[in-house]
């Protein structure tokens, strides 16, 4: 089983940089966690980001303690784009230095698209930091990350 790295992450909360660690956002909780290349961009704005939204509280029915997006954007464009995007429930994880998506082996190289390295698209659950399963989409593809693939998981985890 695969543990989730722990890096520390940079935020912007009331005007100041913090950082929290992988451990603040998945230790002792079931989390369900998507991982897309950029904020704004079509595929992400417009299917894989509000998938998440509409079925957030349907996702938590299922034991899950929180819903994570993670992009590798600073955290001015990820406030931006929640706000552009009326995101009101899953909560944002910025990885502008890229740390976690490293770690994670996750690196997809967009330069021929002008968007330098960025995050393969893939979802996991995650229960205690364990990765109990990943779902990563092939490269520049949206199959498997999105919620109505998490959803059927998590169904057959609660019988």
């Amino acid at each position: 089983m695969k543990i989730v790295p722990n890096v520390n992450f940079i935020l912007r909360e009331n005007g100041k940089y913090i950082k929290k660690s992988s451990e603040f956002f998945f230790k002792n909780k079931k989390i369900v966690f998507f991982a897309l290349p950029g904020a704004f961009t079509p595929t992400c704005s417009d299917y894989h980001l509000p998938s998440y939204e509409q079925r957030y509280d349907e996702i938590l029915q299922y034991g899950v303690d929180e819903i994570y997006c993670l992009s590798m954007n600073d955290p001015f464009v990820q406030n931006v784009w929640k706000e552009n995007f009326q995101i009101k429930k899953v909560k944002f994880i910025p990885d502008g230095n890229g740390e976690f998506t490293k770690a994670m082996n996750m690196l997809s190289n967009r330069s021929e698209a002008g968007m330098g390295t960025r995050s393969l698209r893939y979802s996991m659950y995650v229960d205690d930091m364990n990765i109990l399963k990943l779902f990563k989409d092939e490269n520049g593809k949206f199959d498997v990350s999105d919620s109505n693939t998490m959803i059927n998981y998590l169904k057959t985890l609660n019988g």
